[in-house]
């Protein structure tokens, strides 16, 4: 079992050094995805609309720490819909993104980040003595990824975070 897993990790070691970096500067790309868990709402919410997202990502910076790490930049929007009783909410989010990217392997991009935005959540429904609500401010997610490029333009990607859902997965192309 040990030689197995050295060897694995001798593989592993001389793939990582021999790869071209999956996301570099000039790259563009964009991600489309639904997502999964909510920090949203609460018990009783039913779903309308699930959370929805998609993003724009702009290559800035490459060559970092041994030619493995880059950082990009770019453009967030997500938006979800949920009901309960006779209340309808709607969450809007528009942000900047940012991002440190680092290859651990082939075809693999891992990242971590930051987006700063606007959060817009409306309300609407019927009650005695309650108004309808709009509540908009700024609002502020990290997040960890990654994307596996199947080819040299399409791939899955998976984000984990604060945002417009905890988990988020989708499509990123490669423009």
């Amino acid at each position: 079992m040990k030689k197995i897993i050295f060897g694995l990790f001798l593989l592993f070691s001389f793939s990582a050094a021999s790869q071209a970096q999956v996301f570099s500067q000039g790259d563009k790309v964009v991600n489309v995805g639904i997502g999964f868990g909510s920090y949203l709402g609460g018990s009783g919410y039913s779903i309308i609309i699930p959370p929805l997202a998609g993003s724009f990502e702009y290559g800035i910076v490459d060559g970092l720490i041994n030619g493995n790490a880059s950082i990009g930049v770019g453009g967030y929007l997500g938006f979800a819909s949920e009901k309960t009783f006779d209340w309808h909410y709607n969450y809007f989010i528009l942000g900047a993104r940012g991002a440190f990217h680092y290859q651990f392997v082939d075809k693999l991009d891992t990242y971590a980040g930051l987006i700063l935005g606007y959060n817009i959540t409306s309300s609407s429904g019927s009650g005695i003595g309650v108004n309808n609500n709009s509540l908009s401010g700024f609002a502020y997610s990290t997040f960890v990824g990654a994307r596996y490029y199947f080819t040299e333009s399409i791939a899955a990607f998976a984000e984990i975070g604060y945002g417009i859902s905890i988990l988020q997965l989708g499509v990123a192309i490669k423009l």
